[in-house]
């Protein structure tokens, strides 16, 4: 069975946004607080995939939507373009459908990302993953291993929950900065990761595997089971790719 990959986006409610400002709360005054917000709604729909790439970002529909007038639409939709989220054809402005040889570079960066996490606390040993981090997550992935969910493309936010966890207790901000921005960036196609039992059944005992080795302090090996987790063949990752853009294509035209 063919598990949706996109859903319509849930409308902005009405008691959050009223004729382009919020109740209930302070009120949004300046066109500067509207752009951002309209920005930080249109990108978050974007990188959830909530957005099919086949449908067009229309300034009027948008507008209505997000209770604005169609100027901080305009400037988000270029925000977007600048940020490589959406890319503009002859009719309009489409969500951005990455290509394979962008996903290698990018599968490429995030290994490195993974593993400096760990790497760093090798050559260091001042360098401390966070107990109490690490502790949260075991717990997390060990009630999920005894109630395990059905497989959905929306596990991808879980996995990126974990990756980004290990990252931030391995103490460089900046290194999980880059890592969250990645994973955002490859979202689209690493949905397609989780749609059999099996996929999500094997995720779930890897994060807790490589959660046991750092709480243990075995480094080494929470670097090896990390690679294994994340490093598995380039050309195995680009046959996933090549699957979900298909997916992709097919699940457009049949819109």
């Amino acid at each position: 069975m063919d598990t949706p990959m996109y859903t319509e986006a849930d409308p902005v409610p009405e008691a959050s946004v009223r004729g382009g400002r919020r109740t209930g709360a302070r009120a949004e005054g300046t066109a500067t607080s509207r752009r951002d917000r309209v920005y930080a709604l249109m990108r978050e729909e974007v990188l959830s995939g909530r957005i099919a790439p086949h449908t067009r970002l229309g300034e009027v529909r948008l507008a209505e939507r997000f209770g604005v007038s169609r100027t901080p639409v305009r400037e988000a939709l270029a925000r977007l373009h600048s940020d490589g989220l959406v890319e503009r054809r002859e009719n309009g402005f489409y969500a951005t459908v990455p290509n394979l040889a962008e996903l290698r570079d990018l599968y490429e960066l995030r290994v490195t990302l993974e593993l400096r996490g760990i790497s760093r606390a090798i050559e260091d040993p001042t360098v401390r993953h966070d107990p109490e981090i690490l502790l949260v997550e075991l717990d997390r992935w060990g009630k999920l291993r005894a109630d395990p969910p059905a497989p959905d493309p929306s596990f991808v936010l879980l996995d990126e929950e974990f990756h980004a966890a290990l990252s931030r207790a391995s103490g460089n901000r900046a290194l999980t900065d880059s890592l969250v921005s990645v994973n955002q960036r490859i979202r689209r196609v690493r949905m397609y990761d989780f749609l059999t039992g099996d996929r999500i059944t094997s995720t779930i005992t890897e994060h807790i595997q490589i959660t046991e080795h750092l709480v243990a302090g075995e480094l080494d090996s929470a670097y090896r089971a990390m690679h294994e987790h994340v490093g598995a063949s380039m050309e195995v990752v680009l046959e996933r790719a090549r699957r979900a853009l298909t997916q992709m294509a097919l699940h457009s035209d049949a819109r």
